[in-house]
């Protein structure tokens, strides 16, 4: 048992919360040292998921030509069919709150038929293009389902799916790579950017509207945490534009997103929230500083500037600890 167990058992036990034999028992349990396998067990069957999934696209890549395309589809659709039909059998139907499978390998075999869905439709729109030209509709559509699936199973993984595939839809890059290549699409079009900064403002708007009915509000996190990085992501591609206009305005917006994301985060006791709205306030702030200062002749006092660096990381690491330690002191009281 460990330091914080034993000490918050024997607070219950001097203000009389439990009885002396109640405490024994509860360290003598404690000290079995029995632990559940249910995370490590999950993890196994997530991990399951995805190279079963992507083993299917190495089959499909490596085989194309031998097995063939209307051969692979129906063997696609076939088992995507049995994996909802089995789902929809043993799935409690839909509910506005949370809700669990009396079994945890359905709501993986939910995930599998998710992904297996997204798989076959982009492999129908390459092969046979039954949309035309309209691509974003092959996205557009997967997105549809997984939003589906994700509130009528109660899924959070494939919520996660919803919301990249949303992304995707109005252009976004979505891999660390692109995000801060150059080349990326946010650098270039302000309309990017702007779409960015609005489909995160809706995705706040949508959590606080799920909040007032009550539907599914576990969901909040995902929500919130897809908001805020795409906005500061959005914010400080901008921050470093030659339009001074431009950039202005995306330092508003980093400032009011840093500040909604502040309380967000205190509201909900999310220290995910936290560190990555001081980590995206920090680096955009920085920016700013930079770009107000960037015409001043600082040649002068250069020297000084270069001897107090190394104090300004370390300060700001020392600082960053500590409001750590204070978010985290204030969510545990």
């Amino acid at each position: 048992m460990n330091k914080f167990d034993d000490k918050f058992t024997e607070s219950l036990r001097d203000k009389n919360l439990i009885t002396e034999n109640q405490y024994k028992e509860i360290v003598a349990y404690r000290n079995l040292g029995i632990f559940s396998l249910n995370a490590e067990l999950k993890l196994f069957l997530y991990l399951s998921v995805l190279l079963f999934t992507s083993g299917i696209g190495i089959l499909i890549y490596e085989n194309i030509d031998t097995i063939g395309h209307i051969a692979i589809l129906s063997i696609l659709l076939i088992v995507i069919v049995v994996c909802f039909y089995y789902c929809f059998k043993n799935s409690k139907g839909f509910q506005k709150s949370e809700t669990v499978f009396e079994h945890p390998v359905l709501e993986y075999l939910v995930l599998a038929a998710n992904i297996l869905t997204c798989i076959f439709i982009g492999y129908l729109q390459f092969q046979y293009k039954p949309f035309g030209e309209h691509y974003g509709l092959a996205t557009l559509i997967p997105t549809i389902v997984s939003f589906f699936c994700a509130y009528y199973f109660d899924n959070k993984s494939v919520l996660t799916i919803a919301i990249t595939g949303l992304a995707a839809y109005i252009g976004l890059s979505v891999t660390p790579q692109d995000i801060f290549n150059d080349s990326n699409n946010l650098y270039a079009s302000q309309n990017l950017s702007y779409s960015a900064v609005m489909l995160g403002v809706l995705l706040i708007l949508w959590t606080i509207y799920s909040r007032r009915i009550s539907l599914k509000t576990h969901f909040s996190l995902i929500f919130l945490t897809f908001a805020l990085h795409i906005i500061s992501i959005a914010s400080i591609s901008n921050l470093t534009s030659y339009d001074a206009l431009n950039w202005m305005l995306f330092a508003i917006v980093l400032v009011a997103s840093t500040f909604y994301f502040y309380k967000v985060s205190h509201e909900n006791k999310a220290m995910s929230l936290y560190v990555f709205m001081i980590v995206y306030g920090y680096i955009g702030g920085n920016i700013i500083l930079f770009r107000i200062f960037e015409n001043v002749d600082f040649s002068d006092i250069w020297e000084l500037f270069v001897f107090l660096l190394p104090a300004y990381f370390i300060g700001s690491i020392v600082l960053f600890i500590k409001l750590i330690k204070k978010f985290n002191k204030e969510i545990k009281a």
